[in-house]
């Protein structure tokens, strides 16, 4: 009982009827005005699952789901399976139904991870043969059409040519004796043709009165030369009707065969319009998915040990930005005023909340709220809260809200909520199963007699509740419950704001301060009079009361200011934010061009090492086509060095820096490995560091790290090599031009130093005196330094040197044989 008068007092029936406009069916429309509350968390867990998918599907599909051509066909199978004979109507019905679900189903299986919509439509049968068959004899306006047999195409036939014959008969009357009628028209009484004949006239067209006018001056007389053509026409017309039913008959037999997969299919079409229903109400309140926190077992000392320990949530209630969803239609559709949103976050060890603050503050607004949004979330609604929306999953919500006050039950208005919260405490007794996860809504507690023993019976109820109760909110105006949060770590205060300026309430909802009535202030914007509010400040005085309200009003002001800093600071920080994006795309822009140059000069390099390379194939194949004499390899040397110089960067002559280029203060230079510009803010120091500064950071760096604007590299004093071996004079102009050869390169990649050397005293015994190319790449560099090491010691090697860029650069080594 204590169920059903919480969900009248939350008003759960209204949001009900503000759910079921969004469903498409009469079906759907009737499970969501009176929706099965669950009794598990799987349950719920399962109709959350169904919300968010449909949520997701709809949010993917141009037009939504479609119900269209889904019909209430329960009424019709049950008569099917007593063996009545459905009409027309009723198998059209259920042929558009079985299309219907089949055109949902394939929409569902079409899409991608939908795992408990696909699974819901997975057993569904729509039996496309029973459809097909029903519009094969049933038309679309019911009727049995005449290829449904042969028997009733036959007997149409038959109706067609009486009447006909009857047609033809009543207009060659009309025809003769048009002055002894009202009007020249055929017209029926019943299933009879009569014609209507001025009374005066009747015995001009004998035959049978079916009908008299209201003025009696005309008769509607079958005349006697259609009669029995009438006669016969009735009886055909029982035939086909009897021939009708026949068909009709066999389709109900059919669908009376298939009545519980037809029943089933139902149901799973009538629960995908509820979860649509659920799911475009969500999307209207602007709601997002719930996650049900988990509950543990309650650890604290204090409750009797008769007593069960009630569970404790694994983590807090965050119900940031809740609105109610009732005043969210009022504001929509009612023109109300617009809902202030309240920031509900429990501490899991909380489990009595305790809210003061003045009359209409908004304090039973609260309470409502929480009471809807726990239901909400139990039977698979969004809940209108700022993600994340966390709150535990309650097996009762139980709640005394309201006025109770009857005459005719002689009960006061203290006396309606005692027989009330007795019956919630009979729900947390503890042979209830469900009493370990109840959330109790508590209204004006203790209210409704002497203060002092009402301030005693409400603390006492909400200690008994500590200990019984997972969690409860209760209102009260006691100021002896606002004490109980400093004696008992489980109790909390909350508060709803008043505007001392305006005189009127914010209906914001603050934690951890005590609030004050404001009943004084509250009766005077109301309208009492002056004097009685002065006279009652008096009598109020300044005692203890009125020290602890400029507490709280202090309390309330640094509250206040601190939350108007905190709105500065994080709309300081959105703003950094948004500078930071707009610098971050600009950069990516920088360095998304300086890539693009890049790749189109070593593309532009590329091109030009390909055209080299032909070219000096085209003059090595000029060599080998014959003896080639020593002006003509003159000649070949001359046009290889003036490829190189034309193509290669190596031997093109760079742009000079600036002569002695060193940075100085004021100077903007660029650091290449960090990409960033900077300032120079010192000179360099006597181990080559300077300061600079890009942005707000400045950084210490080396001068091989800085670079000018236009690439130029700092000039350092270049060491002194140490020699491997006294330099050698220069060697004489060779005779023979350095022209590579097939002959005289040598590839020792993939050797082994030892095996190198084997090859390089080969190579060099059979050489000719000349430039010797050695490939040896470059790898670890432990074949480069081994073939080099080799080449020092020799004594027909008179030197050597890393080949030119076009050659292979520092992979190949040449070595000049004497």
């Amino acid at each position: 009982m204590i169920q059903s008068e919480t969900l009248d007092l939350l008003e759960w029936p209204r949001l009900c009827q503000h759910l079921a406009t969004f469903a498409a069916t009469k079906l759907g429309a009737a499970i969501a005005r009176q929706p099965h509350i669950p009794k598990t968390q799987a349950e719920s867990e399962t109709l959350l699952a169904q919300t968010r998918e449909v949520y997701q599907l709809e949010d993917s599909l141009a037009q939504g789901l479609s119900f269209d051509g889904i019909h209430d066909i329960g009424d019709a199978l049950e008569r099917a399976a007593l063996q009545g004979v459905l009409s027309g109507e009723d198998l059209l019905a259920i042929a558009t139904t079985l299309n219907g679900a089949r055109q949902l189903r394939r929409v569902i299986d079409n899409q991608d991870n939908l795992p408990v919509l696909q699974g819901l439509v997975a057993e569904l049968r729509t039996y496309p043969e029973i459809e097909q068959e029903i519009h094969r004899c049933i038309d679309d306006n019911g009727r049995v059409m005449d290829r449904a047999s042969q028997k009733l195409s036959e007997i149409r036939e038959q109706l067609k040519a009486q009447r006909d014959r009857i047609d033809q008969i009543l207009n060659t009357i009309i025809q003769r004796h048009g002055n002894a009628l009202q009007e020249s028209l055929i017209t029926q009484r019943g299933d009879r043709f009569v014609l209507p004949v001025k009374a005066s006239h009747k015995d001009v067209v004998p035959g049978i009165v079916h009908d008299t006018s209201t003025s009696g001056m005309t008769l509607y007389v079958e005349p006697n030369a259609i009669v029995s053509l009438g006669n016969n026409l009735r009886q055909l017309l029982r035939r086909e009707q009897a021939e009708e039913e026949a068909v009709r008959r066999v389709l109900t037999e059919q669908i009376a065969a298939v009545k519980d997969d037809l029943e089933d299919l139902l149901a799973i079409v009538t629960t995908l319009d509820f979860a649509t229903a659920r799911s475009r109400y969500s999307l209207w309140l602007g709601a997002n998915p719930p996650r049900f926190v988990a509950w543990q077992p309650g650890e604290w000392t204090g409750a009797p040990a008769a007593s069960p320990t009630p569970p404790i949530p694994a983590a807090p209630i965050v119900l940031r930005q809740l609105r109610h969803p009732l005043l969210v239609w009022q504001q929509q559709y009612e023109q109300g005023f617009p809902v202030v949103p309240i920031d509900l976050v429990i501490q899991p060890h909380i489990r009595v909340v305790a809210i003061t603050g003045p009359n209409t503050g908004g304090k039973t607004v609260t309470l409502k709220t929480l009471g809807l949004a726990a239901l909400m979330a139990k039977v698979g609604l969004f809940i209108p809260a700022r993600e994340p929306v966390e709150l535990p999953w309650f097996d009762q919500v139980l709640a005394d809200i309201g006025d109770e006050q009857s005459l005719q039950q002689s009960l006061s208005t203290f006396s309606g909520h005692i027989r009330r919260i007795s019956r919630i405490l009979a729900a947390l007794q503890p042979q209830s199963a469900q009493s370990l996860t109840s959330l109790v809504l508590l209204d004006e507690v203790g209210a409704g007699t002497d203060p002092t023993e009402g301030s005693a019976l409400a603390i006492a109820l909400l200690r008994y509740l500590a200990n019984h109760a997972s969690l409860t909110i209760a209102t009260t105006h006691f100021g002896e419950l606002k004490a109980l949060k400093y004696e008992d770590n489980r109790f909390e205060n909350a508060s709803v704001e008043f505007d001392d300026v305006s005189l009127s309430p914010t209906y914001r909802l603050l934690w951890g301060i005590p609030g004050r009535s404001n009943a004084l202030i509250i009766a005077r914007r109301l309208g009492l009079a002056p004097e009685i509010i002065e006279d009652a400040q008096a009598h109020v005085g300044v005692g203890v009361n009125q020290d602890i309200n400029q507490v709280i009003a202090g309390l309330e002001d640094q509250r206040r200011q601190q939350e108007r800093k905190a709105a500065e600071a994080a709309q300081l920080v959105q703003q950094a934010e948004r500078f930071y994006q707009e610098v971050s795309r600009k950069a990516a822009r920088l360095q998304q061009r300086e890539k693009e140059l890049q790749q189109q000069q070593e593309a532009a390099v590329q091109r030009a090492i390909a055209q080299a390379k032909g070219e000096i194939a085209k003059v090595i194949r000029d060599l080998q086509r014959g003896p080639v004499t020593a002006q003509e390899a003159q000649q070949a040397t001359e046009q290889i060095n003036a490829l190189a110089e034309r193509h290669l960067p190596s031997r093109q002559q760079p742009p000079q820096p600036k002569p002695g280029f060193m940075p100085k203060v004021g100077d903007r230079v660029r650091i290449p490995r960090l990409g960033q510009t900077a300032e120079v803010l010192t000179n360099p120091d006597d181990s080559g560091e300077l300061t600079v500064r890009f942005g707000l950071m400045k950084l210490t760096v080396s001068l091989q790290d800085v670079e000018s604007l236009q690439g130029e590299k700092v000039e350092l004093p270049k060491k002194e090599p140490t020699p491997s071996r006294a330099p050698a004079p220069q060697a004489p102009a060779p005779q023979a031009p350095a022209v590579r050869t097939a002959c005289n390169t040598i590839d020792v990649r993939g050797s082994r130093v030892a095996e190198a050397e084997v090859i390089l005293e080969r190579a060099i015994a059979t050489a000719a005196a000349g430039p010797l190319w050695i490939i040896h790449g470059h790898g670890t560099g432990k074949l480069k330094k081994g073939v080099q090491e080799f080449l020092k010691q020799h004594p027909q090697v008179e030197r050597f040197e890393a080949a030119d860029q076009a050659d292979g650069g520092t992979g190949v080594t040449v070595a000049y044989i004497r």
